[in-house]
């Protein structure tokens, strides 16, 4: 079941010959496509390992792996315009909790899933580890938004 020309309007970044990494933090650059399978409630895990930002304090570089997980409403993020954003990170100052919130709450608006959790496994500095997690549910997945959150609480002990 392919998809229409039609399906994929607005999708305008993947397929490009000459890609631009920005170096300053854009949402603007994230695209969606419409979820074909609306009536399911499915998991889509998205990893980055090599994500990028700066200490807002010194400046220093931040290295993580992000994973986003979402269960998809109406709309799905088109995977290269997340790579793009997340880049986008490479040369902004914030706390490793305001970047993984900051992330959330940008997916939510662009996409209004039904659930979607981002976690920061942060590389350690100063001989701290820091693993932030931050996740949204629409009101029929709020018992999962809980259980999920405790469940990484359990998990980090």
């Amino acid at each position: 079941m392919s998809r229409t020309e039609n399906e994929l309007e607005g999708v305008t970044l993947l397929g490009e010959k000459k890609t631009v990494y920005l170096t300053d933090y854009s949402p603007e650059v994230l695209e969606t496509f419409v979820n074909k399978h609306q009536e399911e409630d499915y998991l889509v895990t998205l990893n980055c390992p090599e994500f990028t930002s700066l200490c807002p304090k010194t400046g220093q570089p931040d290295f993580a792996k992000i994973v986003i997980n979402y269960i998809p409403n109406e709309r799905m993020v088109e995977s290269k315009s997340l790579k793009l954003y997340l880049f986008s990170f490479r040369n902004h100052g914030d706390f490793h909790e305001d970047c993984i919130n900051i992330i959330m709450k940008d997916l939510v608006k662009l996409m209004s899933p039904r659930y979607l959790e981002v976690v920061g496994i942060f590389t350690p500095r100063g001989g701290i580890s820091i693993y932030p997690f931050a996740n949204y549910a629409d009101e029929a997945h709020q018992e999962m938004k809980r259980a999920r959150l405790l469940a990484q609480m359990n998990h980090t002990i």
